[in-house]
């Protein structure tokens, strides 16, 4: 078409645009009629980046999943048990806060120390929490053998249960506290520090490499494994029995076949969790600090799983 045809033809589509929105009524403000012409008479090609993102969606969805799942978590580890091979890792070296995954620290030092776990503990005011301020349904006064208080600690996260380990321990909390962090380091986690069992202090740190390395340490004590995968327990306190669950919304559920977990959440530390289990057949460990709620920390955990599987077919 020539210029001089082209603005013959636009002259006389724009007249005859004036007449239609002359003759119809003020609410078509859909109609583009002069858009309408142009993109019939002269059509456009599509973005080609468009058009390759669309006719391979599919291909690049794929590529996506088997670079890794999309987690919320600011760090995360995915490593293979069997294989040594760290199959997904995010920031891994990053320290960071990791609150009451100290937890599984806390008993190895308490089981390396071969105590007596029928001894009877009573909860003092010692075990008040007057770092953060939480609450306990271990009143002051309760007595329980120290089976019970690492049962507790373990499985729902009890506070005043892991420091009262601490705090009975030979040589009392210093001792306690510097025994974790010789531990630590005979495991190779450099990057670690303890300074306290809780994990309510948020000086607690390690990275997702150092909790690789803690969790296969935690998973040769049979108390750890067996505790930590427990979901309920009932105990007499100074106010009357109390029931307990696990803290762990993937123990609570069932579906998953783990070995041993840990959950964690400070303010300063986000919402964390280790879990060494048996996923899509293969014996894993997943790492995950710092996911902004419980829902995201578990929903990590899934995605996971979904991953695992797109990989294997």
């Amino acid at each position: 078409m020539s210029v001089m045809k082209f603005y013959k033809t636009l002259s006389a589509a724009c007249l005859g645009m004036a007449l239609t929105v002359a003759a119809a009524p003020a609410a078509a403000d859909d109609m583009d009629v002069l858009g309408q012409f142009l993109e019939q008479n002269f059509p456009t090609q599509n973005d080609p980046m468009e058009a390759f993102a669309l006719s391979h969606a599919q291909k690049i969805e794929a590529q996506a999943m088997m670079a890794g799942p999309l987690l919320t978590s600011q760090s995360a580890l995915i490593f293979n048990n069997k294989t040594g091979e760290i199959l997904y890792q995010k920031n891994a070296d990053r320290v960071m806060p990791i609150a009451s995954i100290s937890k599984l620290m806390s008993a190895m030092v308490v089981l390396d120390a071969r105590l007596d776990m029928n001894e009877r503990i009573t909860i003092t005011s010692d075990e008040i929490d007057r770092l953060k301020g939480t609450g306990s349904r271990l009143a002051v006064g309760t007595t329980l053998t120290r089976g019970e208080l690492l049962h507790l600690s373990l499985m729902s996260s009890e506070n005043r249960a892991t420091h009262a380990l601490g705090r009975t321990y030979p040589g009392g909390m210093s001792a306690f506290v510097a025994a974790m962090n010789a531990k630590a380091q005979s495991l190779g986690m450099h990057s670690s520090r303890f300074y306290e069992p809780t994990g309510l202090n948020f000086q607690n740190v390690s990275t997702a490499n150092d909790l690789n390395r803690m969790v296969a340490a935690a998973s040769k004590y049979p108390l750890i494994r067996k505790n930590t995968t427990s979901n309920y327990g009932s105990v007499w306190t100074a106010n009357g029995r109390q029931n307990y669950k696990n803290s762990n919304a993937l123990v609570r559920e069932g579906s998953w076949n783990i070995e041993l977990q840990k959950t964690g959440y400070i303010r300063e530390a986000g919402r964390s969790m280790v879990v060494k289990a048996n996923v899509q057949n293969q014996p894993i460990t997943i790492v995950l600090l710092n996911s902004p709620t419980s829902t995201t920390r578990v929903n990590d955990a899934r995605k996971i799983e979904s991953w695992m599987l797109q990989r294997r077919s």
